[in-house]
């Protein structure tokens, strides 16, 4: 059985497909394939180990019907038309919780580095404007007892939130499609209807899927919601807000400032206002960049491919 890893991935999973007997063909290039590439080197393989740097739509899934099984290297899988891959049986399976601490950590950076304004200051120094004490310029805000909102309490939200009890004692409040059972709420966490979340957070973070439902759910109506001394977190991804209103919410003072790993579009364009913004924080969708967390979406996989080869269930099925 034939794999083709069409991403630059740690070694570690390719080491254990080959170990496994599986005959392995890889993408070392640092860039992705274009399109074309991928379309035609699937056609020589049985297995794809994708990522979300690929659309896998319904035309691709079409020409490369013969696929036996799709192994995502993310946690998402939005790239990936999943009602076409179950119409012709192709299944798809993703690398969940690998990367749960790296990206919590950066949402909490992010919060960190918002509140104090900290990437702006810095640039104050690059470009020679230490300048003098100021009692009352460039304020930030203490975190502090304030009240958390999380929009997805998963894995990757329900971290976060404990970084923020912990560090700070925030209330949390959130908002799931399903309240949480009292067995897996251990922060005391407070379930209310998505209104009341934009209008209590001190704190709005980001943590569910991208769907047709959560799609540039944050707009000018949502942000209008939310408190003008809120901050907006974002590190699931950049289409569940649209990034104009988001633009206008902060020029306008309707919240107070915003920190990103994710943005709409990506990547994004080095003039975009969001850049120069003195109570704004965005990196480049690094949450999952760290050696560890890297290593383990590589493992999980190759994980899912070797399940797949031997005929077993799948544990990370999509």
């Amino acid at each position: 059985m034939k794999v083709l890893v069409s991403i630059n991935i740690p070694k570690i999973g390719i080491d254990m497909l080959r170990e496994e007997g599986l005959e392995v063909t890889t993408w070392t290039n640092d860039l992705p394939m274009s399109r074309e590439q991928l379309m035609e080197a699937t056609q020589q393989h049985d297995i794809l180990l994708s990522s979300s740097n690929y659309n896998i739509d319904a035309d691709f899934l079409d020409y490369n019907k013969h696929l036996k099984l799709i192994s995502q290297f993310a946690v998402g899988y939005d790239n990936i038309d999943l009602k076409k891959a179950a119409a012709l049986d192709i299944p798809v399976a993703n690398t969940p919780n690998a990367m749960t601490d790296a990206t919590a950590d950066i949402a909490f950076g992010l919060l960190l580095t918002v509140s104090r304004k900290m990437f702006y200051m810095h640039k104050k120094i690059i470009s020679n404007e230490w300048g003098h004490f100021r009692p009352q310029a460039n304020l930030g805000i203490e975190l502090k007892g304030k009240t958390l909102g999380i929009l997805g309490m998963g894995r990757i939200g329900t971290e976060f939130a404990k970084r923020c009890v912990g560090a700070y004692g925030m209330k949390v409040l959130y908002h799931n499609r399903s309240q949480m059972s009292d067995s897996k709420n251990n922060l005391n966490a407070t379930y209310v209807s998505f209104e009341e979340l934009l209008q209590k957070s001190d704190i709005l973070s980001v943590h569910c899927s991208l769907t047709e439902h959560t799609k540039e759910k944050f707009n000018s109506l949502t942000f209008d919601k939310m408190k003008p001394s809120s901050i907006f977190i974002n590190t699931a991804r950049g289409d569940i807000h649209n990034e104009n209103d988001l633009i206008e919410a902060l020029q306008n003072n309707v919240i107070w400032g915003a920190g990103l790993d994710v943005t709409n579009p990506e990547p994004m364009k080095w003039d975009n206002p969001l850049l120069s913004m003195e109570n704004v924080a965005v990196v480049p969708h690094i949450g999952s960049a760290t050696i560890e967390a890297r290593d383990e979406m590589s493992r999980l996989a190759a994980v899912n491919i070797i399940q797949f080869f031997n005929g077993k269930p799948l544990s990370n099925l999509v």
